[in-house]
């Protein structure tokens, strides 16, 4: 799926199962809990915090299609084509980041 699919497939979800989309400031609000749903996950699969019980089967790839779906809500109620705005991402990071990364005695 294409990220222009990607925003086609939710617009008509939500258009025929989800009624309508929320605003796009409870949108933001979802998309930041979202990301912190993930960022616990990280943390403690990753990082150096415990799972509590029963949390042990938390499944990041889950809360990142839910950051990714909730993203693309906001692409869309906002005329955003993500698939132009990541390109244009590309641009803009290759040309200002193009000897910064290599030059990084950190990441050697």
């Amino acid at each position: 799926m294409t990220i222009n699919e990607a925003q086609q497939r939710v617009d008509e979800w939500i258009k025929t199962v989800g009624v309508r989309y929320f605003n796009e400031l409870t949108n933001m609000a979802i998309l930041t809990e979202e990301v912190g749903e993930l960022a616990r996950i990280m943390s403690r699969k990753y990082g150096e915090q415990s799972f509590k019980a029963g949390e042990e089967k938390a499944d990041p790839a889950d809360e990142m299609a839910d950051v990714l779906w909730v993203l693309i809500c906001l692409a869309n109620q906002t005329g955003v084509n993500l698939t132009e705005a990541l390109e244009k991402n590309f641009e803009k990071k290759s040309l200002r980041d193009k000897d910064r990364h290599q030059n990084n005695k950190k990441l050697q």
